[in-house]
């Protein structure tokens, strides 16, 4: 088989609340065990210890995201890593079905409107990311994408006249 595959991992950064939830879920557990003891005596240590343990294995892993795109030949399957241990598929979708992929802020894209947008970009606002309008279950959706150069080109490959680089 002449199958094209490409895989790309872009991280995203970190969020300017993201530093602001540690620090609060660090300030309740230092809470609970600190003026806890005087009403719930020593077992306010282990409501602490569990209350560490809930934000060690759900809260801080979703601040560590990154993005992995995943083309197989004109199927794009999205995937969010979350503290580099934990995926889980967020989109799959086929770029032939797309209606336009060009450049976000293009001008190209002025006449396609969105009900729904999905950003899967590092947010970096010197990168260039590339929106992709595509009918999902019969709603045009905006997808961000941050592809890097390959990328675009195994793209350029399916979607032909449809595809700009600008």
């Amino acid at each position: 088989m002449n199958d094209a595959l490409y895989e790309q991992i872009v991280a995203r950064r970190p969020k300017p609340y993201d530093m602001a939830v540690r620090i609060l879920v660090i300030l309740v557990i230092v809470a609970v065990a600190i003026l806890g003891m005087p009403l719930i005596g020593f077992f306010s240590f282990f409501i602490a210890v569990i209350i560490a343990m809930i934000a060690y294995y759900f809260i801080f892993p979703r601040l560590n995201v990154e993005y992995e795109y995943s083309l197989l030949n004109h199927d794009m399957q999205i995937d969010v890593i979350y503290n580099k241990a934990k995926r889980k598929s967020k989109l799959g979708i086929d770029i032939q079905a797309a209606e336009i992929i060009a450049p976000k802020g293009s001008p190209r894209l002025n006449s396609f409107k969105a009900e729904k947008v999905y950003d899967f970009t590092s947010g970096d606002p010197s990168a260039k990311a590339y929106a992709v309008f595509i009918p999902i279950d019969q709603t045009n959706t905006c997808v961000y994408i941050e592809p890097d150069s390959n990328m675009i080109d195994h793209m350029q490959q399916w979607m032909g006249s449809k595809m700009y680089k600008d």
